[in-house]
């Protein structure tokens, strides 16, 4: 059990991450390859992950290099899921290579204690071993999650809408309690499901919370205590399950002034009953609409209790800006970068 500690300057610091965490996406679906847990649930990401990397010197480089230093054990270096990448795949990566050798020496040995680091981990101390290490992440994170950004990033989004609404209709407390089943609140501690028994104390810093795609069930955070607060969880119940058809399919039955009133209306989301009171429709007839645009690939739903929030996808939102009047085109993934 890991219990969060919050002094009443801390709420005030309370901050949820804008857009999806590009290191702690790598590391967690790091995890993901490495156990069977959850796999359901990614299953389409799975197979074109293990298609992408099989045979390749990317997969390989992965199983030997990203794989041992990214394990999924009770304790990971925190110098590769700096704070900074907050800003940013490429921050991140900087601040990896610009980390301390004296930092990197002491979470290696913490590796080693924990779950055994591998042999050539003594070279991370280098400079340019760290560089080598991050050209590596950004190979891996082009191969196999940029090709999923959409997704990802409408499930982090969607997870901001509704903490968003939870906050403004009934507060903090709502926000915190509604994390995820792995977490509770029972003020002024969050209690979270974790791999060991600790305490945090916030201590005025804040804490910043990380919605992850690839997280799954059990929540993580930083293992040195001195570091800025963070939570990382699962938003497993809020993501977007990948289209069975290419969105252009439903995309013809968009076409009238009702069912573009309901997409522009959710710029900022909105549950059925404030979007049938604010265009004059019924519930019925809100219902019927976003269910169009949930089937185009152009919102995304999540049922809270008696209530349904509706958000726009990355695609959804696209339609409104004046440089694209057509969704955007895929992309053939970058070549192999391992996991």
């Amino acid at each position: 059990m890991l219990r969060i500690h919050f002094a009443p300057e801390d709420l005030a610091r309370l901050r949820m991450a804008s857009a999806p965490d590009p290191l702690w996406e790598i590391a967690c679906s790091l995890h993901r390859l490495q156990t069977t847990r959850g796999r359901w649930a990614y299953a389409d990401w799975y197979r074109q992950t293990r298609t992408t990397l099989a045979g390749t010197r990317l997969g390989a480089a992965v199983r030997r290099l990203l794989v041992p230093v990214l394990p999924r054990a009770r304790y990971l270096p925190d110098f590769l899921t700096p704070h900074d990448a907050a800003d940013g795949l490429e921050r991140g990566l900087a601040a990896i290579v610009d980390t301390p050798p004296e930092r990197v020496a002491h979470e290696i040995r913490m590796l080693d204690r924990c779950s055994g680091a591998p042999a050539w981990a003594h070279r991370l101390l280098e400079r340019a071993s760290r560089e080598d290490l991050t050209r590596l992440l950004r190979a891996y994170h082009e191969a196999v999650i940029a090709p999923h950004e959409s997704r990802i990033l409408a499930t982090v989004t969607a997870e901001r809408t509704l903490r968003g609404h939870a906050a403004l209709a009934d507060g903090l407390d709502a926000l915190l309690a509604g994390l995820s089943p792995a977490v509770r609140w029972h003020p002024p501690v969050l209690h979270v499901d974790y791999v060991e028994d600790r305490d945090l104390y916030l201590a005025g810093r804040g804490l910043r919370l990380v919605p992850s795609y690839f997280c799954w069930q059990s929540p993580v955070s930083m293992a040195d205590d001195t570091l800025q607060p963070v939570l990382v969880y699962p938003v497993h119940g809020l993501r977007a399950p990948a289209p069975e058809r290419p969105p252009d399919v439903s995309l013809a039955a968009l076409l009238g002034r009702t069912r573009a009133a309901v997409l522009r209306s959710l710029a900022l989301g909105a549950t059925t009953s404030e979007l049938a009171v604010f265009l004059g429709v019924s519930v019925s007839t809100i219902s019927h609409h976003t269910t169009v645009l949930r089937d185009a690939g152009l919102v995304l739903s999540h049922r809270h209790r008696n209530t349904v929030l509706h958000t726009l996808t990355p695609l959804g939102a696209a339609l409104f800006r004046p440089t694209s009047l057509h969704a955007p085109r895929g992309q053939d993934p970058p070549a192999p970068r391992a996991t």
